[in-house]
């Protein structure tokens, strides 16, 4: 049986060497901890808050994300698209996301603040009535994407083909327009 965690604070624990309990967290708050490499597989976190953690590499299969905020967080190399989609809803502030993966995932209204996505993968995501706000987005990967009413208009370095994902009522501004005509191979002056 599954532990149950009610509005608990973790601060500075380092979960790589205490290890983490499965079960679900409700409403717990996560500062300053260590989930670098290790398996957080099957745990559900209901409406928990995630600040300056380190999540790089950290293995999600099968996790619940419900309602979850990633502030300041360092998440190299996640591989969200093995989460459970169940009701998954995220939001990142200040994070570090390179190299992770959202491939085929449904995550429509999710926030992407102040974030450094590169070459994040999005092929087949959901990423409809999205926002990224001032966030990089240089060699992220935008393949059968749905970004329909996505905000684009303060984000940065995105390479988006139009032709190759849903754009209808996404916003852009006319500095960063030009990383919609790149794949045409155009010269923009």
């Amino acid at each position: 049986m599954n532990d149950y965690f009610d509005s608990e604070e973790y601060s500075k624990i380092d979960f790589t060497k205490t290890k983490i309990n499965k079960g679900e967290y409700d409403n717990c708050t996560f500062t300053n901890c260590n989930f670098e490499g290790i398996h957080a597989s099957n745990i559900q976190f209901v409406e928990c808050e995630f600040i300056e953690c380190n999540f790089s590499n950290t293995i999600v299969k099968n996790t619940a994300f419900r309602d979850v905020n990633f502030i300041h967080c360092k998440m190299i190399g996640v591989k969200f698209n093995e989460v459970d989609p169940f009701l998954l809803q995220i939001h990142f502030k200040e994070c570090q996301l390179n190299f992770s993966s959202f491939y085929q995932l449904k995550m429509p209204n999710t926030n992407f603040k102040y974030c450094n996505l590169q070459e994040v993968d999005f092929t087949e995501t959901n990423l409809s009535n999205s926002i990224f706000d001032n966030s990089d987005l240089k060699l992220a990967i935008f393949e059968s994407t749905n970004l329909e009413k996505v905000d684009f208009r303060t984000s940065f370095n995105f390479n988006i083909n139009p032709s190759e994902n849903k754009l209808k009522s996404a916003k852009f501004n006319k500095e960063n327009v030009k990383g919609l005509l790149l794949e045409y191979k155009i010269i923009i002056e």
